[in-house]
């Protein structure tokens, strides 16, 4: 990286975890549904992933793709006529990625019961110029206890998937070395 280059990453102001947060709802309808008659895991994905999207352009302030997902839990079955709310934030920036934050509640359209949480799942985005390469993003400013401890939980799923991602290499190249390949 060159100074010019380092020095406008510098003068990037970093962002309130508030900044960026959003809320996606949706109702389920019959063609959202699987063979088993509840909403089918790809359309909450797909909604997670949205909602997630809209976090990492908006704090990143431009185009971010889906890099990968990480911890997809689902929790509950949704079912046909059930309010999805999708909350999602910035929970950790790196230099150009962000790991979004995704908790996935539903209720009853016609009911006045409390959501309940059906899933959740983390997200790293990565933001990109014109060009699709990587550009730098404003770092996240956690405000509140929470926000710091799912700062601190992201550096901590963020070591990890490094240290796999280094593991499986070191495998592959040991496993070619060897003459086992595929």
């Amino acid at each position: 990286m060159t100074d010019q280059a380092a020095a406008a990453e510098e003068a990037i102001p970093g962002k309130p975890t508030s900044a960026s947060r959003t809320t996606l709802s949706h109702i389920m309808t019959a063609s959202d549904t699987n063979l088993l008659g509840t909403v089918h895991g790809g359309v909450i994905m797909k909604l997670v992933d949205d909602a997630a999207g809209a976090v990492a352009g908006r704090h990143s302030g431009g185009p971010a793709v889906t890099a990968s997902m990480d911890e997809m839990v689902f929790l509950e079955p949704v079912h046909v006529g059930d309010l999805v709310h999708v909350k999602a934030q910035c929970n950790w920036t790196g230099r150009s990625s962000m790991e979004i934050g995704v908790r996935v509640m539903a209720e009853r359209w016609n009911e006045s019961t409390p959501a309940t949480q059906v899933g959740s799942a983390y997200l790293v985005f990565a933001a990109v110029d014109s060009d699709g390469k990587p550009r730098a993003v404003p770092a996240v400013i956690p405000e509140t206890e929470r926000d710091k401890r799912r700062y601190q939980e992201a550096q901590i799923r963020r070591t990890h998937r490094l240290a796999r991602r280094r593991a499986i290499k070191e495998l592959r190249a040991k496993r070619l070395a060897e003459g086992i390949g595929d």
